[in-house]
Parts: C-alpha cells; sequence; structure tokens
C-alpha cells in the first residue's frame, strides 16, 4: 500500500514538472533573441556615438526585454562611410547610423536633408519644415523606395571651424575648407575652394594645412576629432540646419520582427529625435562656452557680404535640387512658401 502511494506521489511529481515544460516551452519559445549589426559613420569619441548610437540601442534592449540585441560597429570598422547605405539595403547589415552626405545617389532628397543652407536661422524653423510641413515623409517615401527605412537622429546648425578670421569675400574666397555633401558644392558656390575628406582624416588635414578649415557636425563633433587644437575659430550664421544623420533599417529585417517589437523600434526612433534635438541644442552651448574658457576657441561672424552671398547661393541651390526628384521638387516648393511666410522669400 505504502509502496503504491510514493509511486502515485513520484509519478504525479513527474507529471508537474512534464506540464510545467511544456508549458514554459513555447513561453521560451517566444522570448527568442533577435541580433543585428549596426554599422555607424561616427568614430567612438564623437558625442553623438553615445548620445544617439549607443542611447538608442540601449533604448531597444530594454524596452524590449533583450530581445533586440544590436552590435555596434563604430567608423570604417566593417565598412566606409559612403558604403553603409548600400550595405544595409542588401541585408548585409540590418541597420545604419549615417549621414544624409553620403545617400544623395540613392535618395535624390538627401542633400536637403542633410542641411539647407541659406534657409533657416533657427533649429526650431527646421523642426516645423521636418515634422509640421511633412518634409521628413517626403525622405522617407524615397528611402522606402530603396527597400529602407529612415529615421532623422536630430536637426542642428552645421558649423565650420577655421585656422583664422575672415574679415572679406575676398579671403573667404581664398579657404581652402574640407566640405561634404551639397554643403561641399556650397562652399565652392559662395567662394571658398571646398573638398571632401573622410572623417577620420579631417585633422590631419587642417594640421598640416591641406585645408584651412573644415565643417563637422557643431562644436560636439568637431571637439571629437580635436579640430580645435589646430583650429580656434567656430564661425557663425552656421552653414545649414538640418538632420545631419539618420538611423537606417533594412525593410525585411524589419518585416521579419515580431510585431511588438516592431511598434517598439519606430516608437523609439521618433521620440528619439524630439529628445536628442533638444539635448544637443543644450550641449551645444555648454559645449562652446567650455571651449572658449579652456581652449580659447572664438565665435566669430562672417562679414555681411559674406552672409549675402550665402543667401544668394541656398536659393539657387534649391533650384537645382528641385530638379532631382518629384519628391524634391514638392520639398522645395514647401520650402519656399514657408520661407516666403517666415518673411525670407526671395
Amino acid at each position: 500500500m505504502l509502496k503504491t502511494r510514493i509511486k502515485s506521489v513520484i509519478g504525479l511529481g513527474l507529471g508537474l514538472v512534464l506540464s510545467a515544460t511544456a508549458m514554459v516551452a513555447p513561453a521560451h519559445a517566444e522570448q527568442e533573441v533577435i541580433k543585428w549589426r549596426l554599422q555607424a559613420h561616427l568614430p567612438v569619441g564623437s558625442g553623438s556615438w553615445q548620445d544617439s548610437v549607443v542611447a538608442v540601442k540601449d533604448k531597444l534592449y530594454e524596452r524590449t526585454n533583450g530581445r533586440l540585441q544590436i552590435e555596434l560597429h563604430s567608423a570604417d570598422s566593417l565598412f566606409g562611410a559612403t558604403e553603409i547605405f548600400p550595405a544595409v539595403r542588401r541585408g548585409v547589415i540590418e541597420m545604419g547610423y549615417t549621414s544624409p552626405a553620403y545617400l544623395m545617389s540613392y535618395i535624390p532628397t538627401a542633400g536637403l536633408a542633410f542641411a539647407l543652407p541659406g534657409a533657416f536661422e533657427d533649429v526650431w524653423e527646421a523642426l516645423y519644415f521636418w515634422k509640421h510641413l511633412g518634409f521628413e515623409e517626403l525622405v522617407m517615401e524615397e528611402a522606402a523606395a530603396e527597400g529602407i527605412h529612415y529615421y532623422t537622429d536630430k536637426l542642428y546648425p552645421t558649423e565650420m571651424v577655421l585656422k583664422r578670421p575672415v574679415e572679406s569675400m575676398e579671403e573667404f574666397s581664398g579657404l581652402r575648407i574640407r566640405g561634404a555633401g551639397l554643403l561641399q558644392k556650397f562652399l565652392s558656390e559662395v567662394g571658398a575652394s571646398a573638398t571632401y575628406i573622410p572623417g577620420p582624416e579631417i585633422y590631419h588635414a587642417v594640421s598640416t594645412g591641406v585645408v584651412d578649415g573644415a565643417h563637422w557636425g557643431a562644436s560636439q563633433e568637431a571637439n571629437s576629432l580635436s579640430l580645435y587644437e589646430v583650429a580656434k575659430y567656430h564661425v557663425r550664421p552656421s552653414l545649414g540646419i538640418g538632420g545631419v544623420e539618420a538611423f537606417i533599417i533594412n525593410d525585411k529585417a524589419m518585416s521579419d520582427l515580431p510585431e511588438d517589437i516592431q511598434q517598439v523600434v519606430k516608437s523609439t526612433l521618433v521620440e528619439h529625435f524630439w529628445a536628442r534635438t533638444n539635448q544637443y541644442q543644450y550641449q551645444e552651448k555648454e559645449m562652446l562656452n567650455r571651449l572658449a574658457e579652456e581652449e580659447g576657441v572664438q565665435v566669430i561672424t562672417l562679414p555681411e557680404e559674406v552672409q549675402e552671398r550665402m543667401w544668394e547661393v541656398g536659393r539657387e541651390l534649391r533650384e537645382v535640387e528641385a530638379q532631382k526628384s518629384p519628391s524634391a521638387a514638392e520639398a522645395v516648393r514647401r520650402l519656399e512658401a514657408y520661407l516666403e511666410a517666415l518673411g525670407r522669400g526671395a
């Protein structure tokens, strides 16, 4: 009798264990870990590496309870800056953090997304154009046609650093400046001699006199490359205000995610844009104050004749960009109407 009862209890226990295992297995399967790789065009020392790239990776890990894990790769570790978009489009990597300056041959509106020279005076103006007037949607639609989900990281001014101050158009015309994307053409049209140099090579180019100055984001990004060691002048006004970096995601990789994780990714990137844009403005003010105090950096303003030429060239370049695609034409149409409403029309 006792043996029979013992066998019954053991059998019941084993049955409960097996039942529990059967119940746990499907739940565990639902928690499958998805691993992505992300290539960035920025070095690890960049402020946006930590506050944008790492921050988004960490948020997605936390908000998916570890189900989406992103392996990060900094500048040139897997691909060069110009190769990130093709790699994401082909699905070689699932995600990229890049600049529209490198996407102009794939997304016609990318030149306008990188920076809009001769248009905005403040970041809030660009924000209104991006979100309320639908400019980012036009960029997203063109990216989607290439199999890419596109999310602007933040908006901020792109500003130059120079080795010497500029007091006339003649002096500006004698400058050699590192440029990229539409801003390279913009600087050349204004009068300087602009040439493209990859990010990791900018410091050497400035320090050895290959160029007299460069743009690499604003003060935070310029400082991340130690440019203020060799170029003590931070230049205003900005060359343009725009979405200088963006997150791009392969469409199939996004579609393969479970629906709940897809929604987390999309909502997180939208939320990140607003928070990061605001954060960056504060960090810029803080950085320039520190650079002035500790590094002797001076903020200088370009002569009026140079500024007038910048606004003029900006209008001319927008007309050229409008010819690149129906979306670019629509973007420029909306922009010109907006600038007119701001009292800044042609």
